[in-house]
């Protein structure tokens, strides 16, 4: 098989590759910059906005524990399906609770289709800074209440397939970084 042969078949193949982490980690940004790369080398590329699935998938769907593992494997078996057909899904949802991931991951192994976990670990210092939505700075003024990693729960993955560091790194090497992971993976 040549290079070229290689790459087409990486170009074909479907996976999902969930980034998780923390509110205003850059999970979103992270996606948006990796899509761009990956579209440009001729790959199908789909990224599913974890608020834009809550606005119009999960409209309705509040932040319970019951809740949020809904809205996960709602996107999960959105993911699996678009990635079993050849598609690079993008999943940047903060996804807080292990085993709502543990379900995402299952149903893709039942399938045989590839799941990526990436952990984009941002401090919550870090995030409280950037705090793109506002969240943090509500949740100081007690303006609302269960905020993810803040006074609800996150459990961050143990053993994801990737843990990117971003503090102190521009996007685009944290985007750099995991295309190179892709690329490992004969997905990129």
């Amino acid at each position: 098989m040549t290079t070229a042969d290689t790459q087409e078949a990486g170009r074909e193949r479907g996976a999902t590759v969930w980034l998780t982490g923390l509110p205003s980690a850059g999970k979103t940004t992270l996606a948006f910059a990796l899509a761009e790369r990956l579209r440009a080398e001729g790959h199908r590329v789909e990224v599913l906005d974890g608020d834009e699935i809550r606005e119009f998938l999960s409209k309705g769907l509040g932040f319970s524990r019951e809740d949020r593992h809904t809205n996960v494997t709602r996107i999960g078996f959105v993911a699996e399906k678009l990635a079993a057909n050849g598609v690079k899904v993008l999943a940047p949802v903060i996804a807080p609770f292990a085993d709502s991931r543990a379900a995402v991951r299952e149903r893709h192994a039942a399938n045989g289709t590839e799941f990526l976990e990436i952990h984009v670990a941002t401090p919550v210092e870090l995030c409280s800074e950037r705090d793109v939505k506002g969240l943090y700075a509500k949740q100081a003024a007690g303006e609302i209440s269960g905020l993810t990693g803040v006074d609800d729960p996150y459990e961050a993955p143990e053993k994801p397939e990737l843990r990117l560091q971003t503090q102190g790194r521009a996007v685009a090497e944290s985007a750099a970084e995991l295309h190179a992971f892709l690329i490992e993976r004969g997905l990129a």
